[in-house]
C-alpha cells in the first residue's frame, strides 16, 4: 500500500522501529526483554526493525542473534572498521590494563592522536575532544557564537545533529518546532530538482541568513553534514554547498562540518565529506566511527578560529579524549591506513552502486540510486513519473531485508530512503550476497 502523504516522521527511526502493535507475533522471551527495556530506559528509546534483533556476538560485518541468527550488517558506522576488529581490540585491551583517567593528567594518548588527526586535515590546528558527536556539535555552535558574535545557526530540514539542548535544537528532523535562532532550509535535491539543486540551496541559504540578520539574531554558523545523512542521503553534485558556505560567510557567519557520518573515508574520496565539495570549512566535528564504539568524538578548528578564540573559549570534559578511547581511536586510524581502506571503499562502492543501478532497471518503485563510496540512498517512491516519496513500502523493504539477514534504515524527510552504510571492510563477495538479497526483497513486493 502506497503512502502519498507529505508529511514527514516525527523521528529519522520512527520508519522502521518497533512498537507495541509489532509484539503480537514475537516469542514470549523477546517480549519480555522488549518489557524490560521499556520500563528501565523508557519506550522514548528507539528499538530499531518490527521484529528487533538481540546481537549477542558480532566479527567483521555479521552479527550474531541470541537464536544463532546471523545478519549482514550493512548500516553500522560506528564498527566502521568491522565488529570486533582484532587491532582495535587488542588496543583497547592493552591501555585498559595499564592506564585510564581523566583528562586533567598529561598523557601522550590525546596529543599524539590530535597531532596525527590534524595531518589529515590541512588549515586546521586544533582539536578538542568529547565523549558524543552531539557534544562536538554543542561545542562547536558555542565556538560560533564566540567567533562571530551572532546567534543564530542554519541547518537541513532533515537534518540530525545530535541530542544535547543546542544539537537537538539543530536537529528538525527530531523535533520540527525549532527555537527562535535556527533557521531550516530544504537540503539539496538533484533528483526532483536536477542541475538547479546547488542554486536553489545557495538562494535558501542566503535568505535564511537575511532574515537572521533583520531579526537581530545575527548569524554564527551554519551546520551542514556534508553528505546530508539524514536529508536521504545527497552526495552530489560535487561542491553543491559552496555557494551556500560563501553566502553565509558574506553575512558574517562560519561553516560548520558535521563528520560524524560522512568523514573516517566513508565515501572513498579522501578522509573527510567537505573534500569533495572542495570547500574548507571553519569548524569541524566528527564522532560516531573514531573509535569502533567506544565514546570519542572531536571539534576541530581552523588555524585562524582556533588563534582568535585562544583562552576565551574555557572547555573542559572529564572523558573526552582518556586513554583508553585515544587507543582506540589510533587503532581506528592504522586500520584505515594499513588496509587501504579508502581505495577499498571506493571500489567496493562502485560494486554495490552497480549492482542497485542494475536492480532499479527492472523495479519502477526506485526513483533513484545515489551515493559516494560506501554510502549510499535508494529512493522509493509510488511511482518514477510523480516521485512521490512511499514511506511505508521503504519500510516493508527494511523489515523484508531483516527478514533475510540483511541490515539497513532509512533516511530522509519522508522517511522513503533506504540507508545502505555498511563497515568498510565489505569483501566482494559479501557485496554480492547483499545484493541478491536486496533483488530477492525487491522481486518479493
Amino acid at each position: 500500500m502506497a503512502d502519498t502523504t507529505s508529511a514527514p516522521t516525527t523521528s529519522p527511526l520512527d520508519v522502521n522501529r518497533f512498537t507495541a502493535a509489532d509484539a503480537a507475533e514475537l516469542p514470549t522471551d523477546v517480549i519480555d526483554l522488549i518489557a524490560r527495556r521499556d520500563a528501565t530506559l523508557g519506550e522514548r528509546t528507539p528499538l530499531l526493525y518490527r521484529r528487533p534483533i538481540h546481537p549477542v556476538s558480532a566479527q567483521g560485518l555479521w552479527l550474531t542473534d541470541a537464536d544463532g541468527s546471523r545478519f549482514l550488517d550493512m548500516y553500522n558506522n560506528v564498527a566502521s572498521v568491522g565488529h570486533c576488529h582484532p587491532a582495535v581490540v587488542e588496543a583497547i585491551a592493552t591501555q585498559a590494563a595499564t592506564l585510564n583517567t581523566h583528562t586533567r593528567y598529561l598523557h601522550e594518548g590525546a596529543i599524539d592522536y590530535g597531532q596525527r588527526l590534524l595531518r589529515t586535515m590541512p588549515g586546521f590546528g586544533q582539536v578538542s575532544f568529547t565523549c558524543t558527536g552531539s557534544e562536538a556539535n554543542d561545542l562547536a555552535v558555542r565556538l560560533a557564537r564566540r567567533a562571530t558574535g551572532g546567534e543564530g545557526v542554519i541547518v537541513t530540514r532533515g537534518a540530525y545533529h545530535g541530542g544535547t539542548t543546542v544539537s537537538a535544537a539543530c536537529s528538525p528532523s527530531v523535533d520540527p518546532d525549532v527555537p527562535a535562532w535556527v533557521r531550516v532550509v530544504d537540503a539539496p535535491d538533484p533528483y526532483r530538482s536536477g542541475h538547479a539543486a546547488a542554486a536553489a540551496f545557495t538562494a535558501a541559504v542566503e535568505a535564511a541568513a537575511d532574515d537572521l540578520r533583520r531579526s537581530g539574531t545575527g548569524v554564527a554558523a551554519l551546520l551542514l553534514d556534508t553528505v546530508f545523512s539524514s536529508d536521504g542521503i545527497q552526495p552530489d553534485p560535487a561542491g553543491v554547498i559552496a555557494g551556500a558556505v560563501a553566502a553565509v560567510r558574506a553575512a558574517g557567519g562560519v561553516f560548520i562540518a558535521d563528520e560524524v557520518q560522512p568523514g573516517f573515508g566513508r565515501l572513498g574520496h579522501g578522509m573527510w565529506g567537505y573534500e569533495r565539495h572542495s570547500v574548507t570549512p571553519d569548524i569541524v566535528t566528527m564522532g560516531k566511527p573514531m573509535a569502533a564504539g567506544l565514546p570519542v568524538a572531536a571539534t576541530v578548528l581552523t588555524t585562524g578560529i582556533a588563534d582568535a578564540l585562544t583562552g576565551s573559549v574555557p572547555y573542559f570534559n572529564t572523558f573526552g579524549g582518556n586513554p583508553v578511547s585515544m587507543a582506540a581511536a589510533a587503532a581506528v586510524l592504522d586500520v584505515i591506513e594499513g588496509e587501504h581502506l579508502i581505495e577499498s571503499v571506493a571500489a567496493r562502492g562502485d560494486q554495490l552502486l552497480g549492482h542497485l543501478r542494475e536492480i532499479q532497471r527492472d523495479t519502477p518503485s526506485i526513483g533513484d540510486v545515489r551515493g559516494r563510496g560506501l554510502f549510499v540512498g535508494v529512493e522509493i517512491v509510488t511511482d518514477p513519473d510523480s516521485r512521490t516519496p512511499d514511506r511505508t513500502a521503504a519500510a516493508a523493504l527494511v523489515d523484508g531485508l531483516r527478514d533475510r539477514g540483511v541490515l539497513i534504515s532509512t533516511a530522509g524527510h519522508h522517511g522513503n530512503v533506504l540507508k545502505v552504510r555498511p563497515p568498510l571492510p565489505i569483501s566482494a563477495d559479501e557485496v554480492d550476497w547483499f545484493a541478491e538479497r536486496f533483488a530477492d526483497t525487491v522481486r518479493a513486493g
